[in-house]
């Protein structure tokens, strides 16, 4: 018999959202979150008004986009914290009213103008874009995990096949 790739006994979902290493990179989203809030309130306001026109237009995009995917990088922690916590559960998680899109925006600022944004910016730019990667790469595993056994991927096996084969043709 062929196995899938996944065993019931251990389901990466399920670990990992009750894992320290959760538990961390939570912290870690929600003090992104925090310092970029009080920067773009704080010094970031002082900073924009002081750019170019272009400049201080591609700041006001490139603010909203950030702040856009902090939001969504948050919203699936939350909803991933609440599946550890028990308040709901995986299918709830997987259920459309609470699926969060990780999605990358398009239009990308040109790199010259990128340049002369303020460095704190660029920064918080950056560490967002590496935060919503890990979060792309686990909203993978979590995916999968979660895909209903039926429906699971399974593995080939070589012998497995020849012996289904050698039994379909000899009876």
């Amino acid at each position: 018999m062929i196995e899938s790739f996944r065993s019931p006994a251990l389901s990466f979902a399920r670990t990992f959202v009750s894992s320290d290493a959760f538990r961390a990179l939570f912290r870690e989203g929600m003090l992104l979150v925090e310092d970029t809030a009080a920067y773009l309130d704080g010094p970031g306001r002082d900073e924009s008004r002081a750019l170019p026109r272009d400049v201080a237009l591609a700041y006001a995009t490139e603010s909203m986009r950030l702040t856009t995917r902090l939001m969504q990088i948050a919203s699936w922690l939350l909803v991933q914290r609440a599946v550890s916590e028990g308040e709901i559960s995986p299918d709830q998680a997987r259920s459309e009213k609470n699926r969060v899109r990780i999605a990358d925006v398009n239009a990308p600022t040109p790199e010259a103008t990128l340049e002369q944004l303020p460095a704190r910016l660029r920064e918080l730019m950056a560490a967002s874009h590496r935060m919503q990667a890990r979060v792309q790469h686990l909203e993978a595993l979590v995916a999968i995990d979660m895909v209903p056994e039926a429906q699971a991927p399974v593995a080939s096996n070589d012998v497995a096949n020849q012996l289904d084969k050698l039994r379909a043709a000899f009876g």
